[in-house]
């Protein structure tokens, strides 16, 4: 059995509740629902749909490519939006991080998202062999 490795960014803030930013288990990270937090100031990002999107989706790219992989590698999303009406305005953003074979993914309207944010992503990525850059 392998063990379960904590994974952190240092370029994102420490989480604040009780969980890890990612876990590493098997050759998959595991990275926790990510909202919209500037990394140069820590702040939430209060914009339109698209502004938000982008921000985490910038942000949980850094998280796969810090652990060694690429957007290619994640196998399977889940988005929790507020209201599935921006659910096409999600889209275009979306697919400019997977351009081509996309992940599996789930898309679901959250009743109420963290710090009243419009969404939340979490992703399973699959990591090349031997590959654990930056675990503690």
């Amino acid at each position: 059995m392998t063990d379960k490795k904590i994974f952190f960014s240092d370029k994102l803030p420490v989480p604040k509740g009780p969980y890890s930013q990612a876990v590493i288990h098997n050759n998959l990270l595991y990275i926790s629902g990510q909202i919209p937090i500037d990394t140069a100031t820590g702040l939430i990002i209060r914009g339109s749909i698209e502004e938000e999107a982008k921000t985490v989706l910038d942000n949980i790219q850094m998280i796969v490519e810090e652990a060694g992989a690429h957007m290619k590698d994640v196998l399977k999303v889940t988005c929790y939006l507020a209201d599935l009406d921006d659910f096409e305005r999600f889209n275009r953003v979306y697919k400019e991080y997977f351009r081509e074979d996309p992940p599996a993914r789930t898309s679901v309207q959250a009743g109420r998202l963290p710090s009243g944010v419009q969404l939340e992503i979490d992703a399973i990525v699959a990591l090349p062999e031997g590959v654990h850059k930056k675990d503690r």
